[in-house]
């Protein structure tokens, strides 16, 4: 996916609007849908223009695709577990406008089942920065519905307490025919009568109450990878609400990291930015002057007469990468700090050292005066 150009498939720049998008797949959609075209390559053409409007009209996916080159984000943490964003619900699912409007040119079978899904559950996880830094593995809380296990989902009070839903005759979904633009066409939907489950309650199942789910709080461990940044999505598949049936998926859990701010360093990327002050002395005399990092305190040495705001990188100590070897730096930038107080004993060292000093050691001083004098 990483390769393919979505918004050249439909025929869109890339800074095209939602609506813009959706229209150019509502035109392409129609002119390559197979029981219109009948050419070889339509087929396989309509794939690509579904998957690109799969991608661009969910607005994670399209970040995700826009900034990695993939839908899915920067993953590869396993488990089940991946980022992505809040946001639609994506998928083929979200067209089922369109394969309706197509579900069956030229007579054929009724339009595609789809499998009902649970509901996503977006929540929010605050760690601190060196928990970001390291990765660490947390124990959430949620509260999410879950199959009834005293009537599996079935909402009845026992197996002899439902009959098949005799509008759907079981199949949970029902197909109405009718006179479009294009024809006749059909329309496959979630039957009323029995909300999708093929059967109809006669006597409801005293725990959910014949809602065939349970509301419950349960605890889920997340692993929490080294390099993580604040706002980036963590999703882990099926740990969110289930369905009622036993055919049905249960949606996907989705955490938003929140990191905290470290009291010293900054992060930009992969780099870490820090400003540590040395006395003026130390500047001038040089000598080694302690440095934080993600690990604690090191060192750097400083060279006699080191201009203020000069600035240091220390290679590898900033942020680990999310995917693949290698870490960021960190940058210091070493400024002077001057002594809010002094005795006369100091005064008359430092008074002595100024009138040794030979002006031509100050060029920014000199050449500042020169512009002046011009």
């Amino acid at each position: 996916m990483a390769n393919k150009d979505y918004y050249s498939t439909l025929g869109v720049g890339k800074n095209a609007s939602d609506d813009e998008i959706k229209s150019a797949y509502r035109q392409m959609a129609k002119k390559y849908h197979p029981d219109l075209n009948k050419t070889p390559e339509a087929a396989e053409k309509f794939k690509e223009i579904n998957e690109a409007y799969s991608v661009l009209s969910d607005k994670q996916k399209r970040a995700n695709y826009d900034q990695f080159g993939s839908a899915d984000g920067p993953q590869g943490f396993g488990g089940g577990q991946g980022f992505s964003g809040f946001g639609g619900n994506g998928g083929f699912g979200g067209f089922e406008d369109i394969f309706n409007i197509f579900s069956n040119f030229g007579g054929r079978g009724g339009g595609r089942p789809q499998q009902e899904e649970g509901e996503d559950i977006n929540t929010n996880l605050t760690i601190t920065f060196t928990e970001a830094a390291f990765g660490v593995e947390k124990e959430i809380t949620i509260t999410r519905k879950e199959r009834c296990k005293d009537c599996g989902g079935t909402g009845a009070k026992s197996n002899s307490d439902y009959v098949t839903c005799s509008e759907c005759n079981g199949a949970g979904r029902v197909t109405h025919t009718q006179q479009t633009l294009f024809g006749m066409t059909r329309t496959t939907g979630i039957c009323r009568n029995c909300n999708g489950k093929g059967k109809v309650v006669k006597e409801k199942c005293p725990n959910c109450r014949g809602a065939g789910l349970k509301t419950v709080t349960t605890k889920i461990k997340v692993k929490i990878p080294a390099g993580i940044d604040n706002d980036q999505i963590i999703r882990l598949n099926g740990e969110g609400h289930q369905t009622a049936s036993t055919d049905g998926v249960a949606g996907d859990l989705r955490i938003a990291i929140k990191v905290q701010s470290h009291p010293l360093l900054v992060r930009n990327g992969l780099d870490l930015f820090v400003d540590v002050y040395a006395p003026i002395t130390t500047l001038l005399l040089g000598g080694k002057v302690e440095v934080p990092t993600l690990k604690g305190i090191t060192t750097i040495d400083v060279a006699p007469l080191t201009q203020s705001n000069t600035k240091y990188t220390l290679k590898g100590k900033g942020i680990k990468y999310l995917k693949g070897f290698g870490s960021g730096d960190i940058i210091v930038t070493l400024k002077g700090e001057m002594p809010k107080d002094v005795d006369k004993n100091t005064i008359k060292i430092l008074k002595e050292l100024k009138d040794s000093i030979n002006e031509k050691a100050y060029p920014k001083t000199n050449n500042y005066k020169k512009k002046l004098e011009n």
